[in-house]
This record gives structure tokens, C-alpha cells and sequence, in this order.
């Protein structure tokens, strides 16, 4: 009996995404395979992006053992980031727009309802991950930006406050002569997140104050469902960080799904977006400002990352499983320093 439809169509997906995925060059060391998960059911996993992700998926990993509810425990572990003022890409201390104002992007996902909640140069409000669950929960609405988002937190409670520190603000006027003439020197790492409770159920939270120095207005891919951030429920999620432009044209967390869902594991899902991606901008090749990495979980609860090159600091994701202490992970760059 000839193969069906759909069956046709998916074999063709597979093999689409297998043709993507660019094999380590000779001579560099590939990533390392990711832990995999235990035999049997399925174990609350966090995964979450840079050194800062590993105090993220204690907090995260601390309330699900408690029995919390997925967002929940999200939630909380990305509001640890947002409320620390050392962290300078995210939240209460990030770095300002060109004009000395600390504007947020958040985004929420919940894979069991396929609902999300997004907010956009959110001021004064340090924990913009909560206003985006609010969004979610509250509202039929996905996105809401600037003062409408700022109207909409101090509906509900949320406190008003300044967002640069001491510290941040000496950075930006230290750049301001060089909004112009150069790239941001510093770095400007989101927060992503992505869970999965005891019964496989998935979900995904971004943070971030976004590009330094950015024109006012300036709205990255973290609060794009599609390129920050994405999650499918039967297949799988990915979150983006680095230069949201680069993910907005490309739909990139959505396509790393997409590439899961044809059989990808999600490393390899990862590093083909990666190298579409340079196909579309090969100017990243040669422009040592254009960063992007990815973390991915598929619904068996293996991880993976990607990234394009090593900077000031080398890029890691954390990762908590079950009840196991929480550890950092190295992921080898795609492209020489």
C-alpha cells in the first residue's frame, strides 16, 4: 500500500530539516550531547540561557518540586533576574534607549492552552514578566505596548519605580557620544526560560531591557511570539537571545519547533535556524556585534543550544532536572572568535 498524504508530507519535512543542519567543522569540537533525561515518566526540567539562568531554574526548579503550577514556577524564576540589579539586560538596573529610559519587553507562553501574554517597552515596572501573565490571563489580547502596557500594570497593582541604578546610568552616559558611530559595546542577554512539569506539559518565559542604547520605541523579538519565543505542546520549545532583528526576520523559535516536530533533536533544530539564518544575513559572518543563540526542549525533555560565536564571555544555559542540583552548561560557537 502507497504511503498517505500526510505521511508523504511529513517524510518530506524530515528530510528538509535533516538537509539543514551544518555538521561541526573539521578540527572544531562538537557541543557536547546534552543530559538526557531519565527513563520513564517525564521530570520537572528548566532550561534557561546565560550564568544568571542558574539562580532562574533553582527558583524554578525549587517551586515545581513544591507542586507549583508551571507558569508559576516560571514566573518566579525569571522575577529572581528581573529583581537583581547586577544583571544589566534585564529588569530593575537594565540598560536604557538612547534617551536614559529602561523600556521592557516580556513574553509568556503556555503550552497546555496554546495562550500567550506579551508586553513592549514597558517603563517603570520591573517585572515585566508578570505584566505579560497578566496580559494572558486577564485579557483576549496577546501584545500590549508602551503607555497602554504601563495604563494596564497599575490597573492591577503593579508599583511604579525607577529602573536605572547607579550603575547603569554611568554606563549610558559613559556610551552617549557613540549611540551613532558603533554597535553597543555592551552585551545585552535575554532571559529565556523554558519548563516542563511532572506531567510533560511545556512552557517558555523571555526578559529583557533589549538593545543598549536603542532608539526610543525600539521593540526586539522577545515579545514576538514566533521569533523570541515559542512553544507547541505535542512537539517542543525554543527561545532566542541576542539580536532580536535577526529572529524577527526569520520566525526563529517557531522554525526550531518546526524542525523538532520533523524529527530534529533540538540542538541540531537549533544550529540549522542558525545557519538559515546566515544564508538570509551573511553579514553575520564578519560583524562581531551580531550575536543569537537558541535553547530548545523537545516533549521527551532533551535539551539543546546553539550559538553563533564567543564574545566577552562564553555562552551557557542552565539546566535543572528533577531534584538534581542545577548545573551549568558550555555550548560550542558555530563561528570562530
Amino acid at each position: 500500500m502507497g504511503k498517505s498524504r500526510r505521511q508523504f508530507l511529513r517524510d518530506v519535512a524530515a528530510a528538509v530539516a535533516a538537509a539543514t543542519i551544518v555538521r561541526p567543522r573539521a578540527g572544531r569540537a562538537a557541543e557536547p550531547p546534552a543530559p538526557m533525561p531519565p527513563a520513564g515518566a517525564p521530570v520537572p526540567t528548566i532550561i534557561a540561557t546565560w550564568d544568571y539562568g542558574l539562580e532562574l531554574v533553582t527558583a524554578a526548579q525549587k517551586a515545581l518540586l513544591s507542586k507549583r503550577d508551571l507558569l508559576d514556577a516560571l514566573e518566579m524564576g525569571v522575577n529572581v533576574v528581573e529583581d537583581d540589579p547586577n544583571v544589566l539586560s534585564v529588569g530593575y538596573g537594565g540598560l536604557p534607549n538612547e534617551d536614559g529610559i529602561v523600556q521592557l519587553d516580556a513574553a509568556i507562553m503556555d503550552g497546555r492552552t496554546h495562550r500567550a501574554g506579551s508586553v513592549a517597552a514597558l517603563e517603570r515596572i520591573k517585572n515585566p514578566i508578570s505584566v505579560a501573565r497578566k496580559v494572558m490571563e486577564r485579557t483576549d489580547h496577546v501584545l500590549l505596548v508602551g503607555a497602554g502596557a504601563n495604563a494596564f500594570a497599575k490597573k492591577l497593582g503593579f508599583v511604579e519605580q525607577e529602573l536605572l541604578t547607579a550603575k547603569s546610568r554611568e554606563a549610558w552616559q559613559k556610551a552617549k557620544a557613540s549611540f551613532w558611530k558603533k554597535s553597543p559595546g555592551e552585551r545585552h542577554d535575554t532571559v529565556c526560560c523554558i519548563g516542563m512539569d511532572e506531567r510533560g506539559d511545556l512552557a517558555t518565559a523571555v526578559s529583557t531591557s533589549g538593545l543598549p542604547w536603542k532608539l526610543a520605541g525600539r521593540v526586539g523579538d522577545s515579545p514576538i511570539i514566533g521569533a523570541g519565543s515559542y512553544v507547541d505542546n505535542e512537539v517542543g520549545a525554543a527561545c532566542a537571545t541576542g539580536v532580536g532583528e535577526l529572529t524577527l526576520r526569520t520566525c526563529a523559535s517557531f522554525a526550531i519547533v518546526e524542525r523538532m516536530r520533523a524529527g530534529a533533536d533540538p540542538s541540531a533544530a537549533c544550529t540549522a535556524a542558525l545557519n538559515q539564518i546566515l544564508k538570509i544575513a551573511p553579514e553575520v559572518r564578519t560583524n562581531p556585534a551580531l550575536q543569537l543563540a537558541f535553547i530548545a526542549m523537545n516533549k521527551r525533555g532533551q535539551v539543546g543550544a546553539a550559538v553563533y560565536r564567543k564574545q566577552k564571555k562564553v555562552f551557557r544555559y542552565a539546566l535543572a532536572r528533577g531534584a538534581q542540583a542545577p548545573a551549568l552548561h558550555d555550548v560550542a560557537p558555530l563561528l570562530p572568535s
